[in-house]
């Protein structure tokens, strides 16, 4: 696929307020009352605003950017002979301060005074900060004032897209209570609220989605269901149950396996180039296919082993045996010492891939394959059975065990468990590990 260049945000600027009062020159009672704000001091507020001349701080727009600071830094940028930037207000008013720093009862206090509570000078409401912050209190007063539980912020998105971390769970839940939008789309992506939690890996979240009826196969701009966004998302070794978890919730919803992104990317494929082998256990036994190709040409298969010398620790060799019993594709017998050389330090992976071949061509490239670090790293035995086969050919065990599997193609998983013979025996046809080739 040709190249295709990231979008460009434009924004347009904003127009310069002089309605605003600016916390760098603030003074007096003004400058009293912004203090309690951010401290949380509700006795002092209540002092101030039951005097009636002060009744405008409650709705008070403030400039908390230093324009002078501004200054210096441009002036210093220009005498570098650089560009010039453009001086943003950092608007925001009390509801904003007091919701975001969970104040409950100073929020309180301004709703009770009439506070405006979908006020959004710069560019997000405080419902969006309360959200961000994860305060489900400030939350939910809000809601109960009045609040716009799909406004939109200047980034497109709305409070629910901002639901993007475990503790935002209750303010999600209040949200939904007071009329989110449960499939509501972001302006520059199109993401659902479904496509942010399973992204983020929020399982508490996607099952809160699902249960009011999010739909789980919308596609946002790249072409990505929730599926897709939760396969694609990189992930550390302890995030990879919690990934696992999203995709059972997604798929026992009716989430599509065969959706593929601009790309022609499947779950499949991103699920292999993360490295997440119950993923990929959970996608084949529903039916995923084994041998989609991107549009590079390339299989499930070519992007585990493109990794795997990165995810040792997410045990590829689990990803590389389902995918061959489901059929897949093998690598192309001149490319195996490319492969050794980039997977070597999985041992347990090399032998499942060189067990899928009835016969092996090694030879001194082989063994240049493999750095000295990792063959002297308890893998020594086990490399020195792969090298001896330069010199011996595959055992008959092994010849038998490759023209069943071809004899089977890619109903080995289904045939082999249900055959009445020893466990050991289906285990070996199943391609286990073994700690040797012979």
């Amino acid at each position: 696929m040709a190249y295709v260049a990231p979008k460009i945000k434009w924004r347009k600027q904003k127009t310069y307020r002089n309605d605003v009062i600016s916390t760098a020159k603030a003074s007096g009672c003004v400058m009293q009352f912004w203090n309690c704000l951010l401290v949380g001091d509700e006795l002092t507020m209540v002092s101030i605003l039951d005097d009636d001349e002060n009744d405008y701080l409650i709705d008070a727009i403030y400039d908390t950017s230093n324009i002078e600071e501004w200054k210096n830094f441009r002036f210093n940028y220009r005498g570098l002979r650089l560009w010039s930037l453009s001086y943003e207000q950092e608007l925001t008013t009390p509801l904003h301060i007091t919701a975001g720093r969970g104040f409950a009862d100073c929020l309180r206090l301004l709703l009770q005074r009439g506070a405006n509570v979908d006020l959004s000078p710069g560019g997000t409401t405080a419902l969006h900060e309360a959200c961000e912050n994860c305060q489900p209190e400030c939350v939910k007063l809000l809601l109960v004032h009045g609040a716009n539980a799909n406004a939109v912020s200047e980034d497109g998105l709305m409070p629910l897209h901002i639901c993007t971390s475990p503790e935002s769970l209750e303010c999600a839940k209040y949200l939904l209570q007071y009329g989110a939008a449960i499939n509501g789309r972001t302006i520059d992506e199109d993401d659902t609220p479904l496509h942010v939690a399973a992204r983020n890996g929020l399982t508490d979240h996607t099952e809160l989605y699902l249960r009011y009826g999010a739909a789980v196969d919308k596609q946002n701009n790249e072409g990505l269901t929730p599926l897709n966004a939760a396969c694609s998302q990189r992930q550390e070794v302890q995030d990879l149950q919690i990934y696992f978890k999203v995709c059972q919730m997604l798929l026992g919803a009716g989430a599509n396996v065969h959706t593929l992104d601009q790309d022609k990317h499947s779950p499949l494929h991103m699920a292999c180039k993360n490295a997440n082998p119950d993923i990929v256990d959970l996608l084949l036994a529903n039916d995923a296919c084994v041998n989609d190709m991107d549009y590079g040409g390339e299989a499930p298969m070519h992007n585990i082993l493109k990794v795997v010398c990165f995810k040792v620790s997410h045990q590829p060799e689990r990803i590389v045996r389902a995918l061959l019993n489901h059929g897949s594709i093998r690598v192309w017998p001149g490319a195996l010492p490319l492969v050794l050389k980039h997977c070597s330090e999985s041992p347990h992976t090399i032998e499942v891939l060189l067990n899928a071949y009835s016969h092996l061509k090694v030879t001194d490239t082989w063994v240049e394959s493999v750095s000295s670090e990792v063959y002297k790293q308890e893998h020594k035995e086990f490399y020195d059975s792969v090298f001896s086969l330069a010199l011996t050919p595959r055992s008959l065990q092994h010849l038998a065990r490759c023209k069943f599997r071809n004899f089977l193609e890619g109903r080995v998983h289904k045939v082999v468990p249900k055959l009445d013979l020893p466990t050991y025996i289906k285990n070996y046809l199943l391609l286990e590990y073994r700690g040797y080739i012979h």
